[in-house]
């Protein structure tokens, strides 16, 4: 299974008043480890957006461990769950720099036209970004 892999130092902005991580930056650091993904397969998204296309987050899940604090770096594992026709659903790991996990979470995705958000599927806009989500994704589509 492909799993991206991206470092990230914990900044004081990113912590409440305890010194504990907001909840809120976890989605984040998601979109990091989701963009990270992309283009360690070669790909972009920015790219996406200017064909004409968004991948807008259609459903969330996270489930918090232990806190993170500031000063901390920790790496947020990426990976691609399942593929179908017009659903991609991320696997998420956000690890501690001891390698105990923070938190856990998938995200599922599909993708719109800009115009008009109508779903269409990455295999019409981009044949070989939908075949290679089909062969490194962990379960089925």
């Amino acid at each position: 299974m492909f799993t991206s892999e991206k470092e990230i130092e914990v900044r004081y902005a990113e912590t409440d008043q305890m010194g504990v991580v907001y909840h809120a930056n976890y989605l984040v650091w998601m979109e990091i480890g989701r963009t990270t993904l992309i283009k360690d397969l070669g790909y972009e998204y920015a790219q996406l957006e200017r064909d004409g296309y968004l991948s807008p987050v259609t459903e969330l899940s996270v489930k918090y461990k232990t806190s993170i604090t500031y000063g901390e770096t920790i790496t947020v594992k990426t990976w691609v769950e399942s593929h179908g026709k017009l659903r991609t659903v991320y696997g998420y790991e956000i690890l501690h720099a001891d390698g105990s996990i923070a938190a856990t979470a998938v995200s599922e995705h599909v993708v719109v036209k800009k115009e008009n958000f109508r779903p269409v599927s990455l295999r019409k806009i981009h044949p070989e970004w939908d075949a290679k989500y089909t062969e490194i994704q962990r379960g089925e589509g």
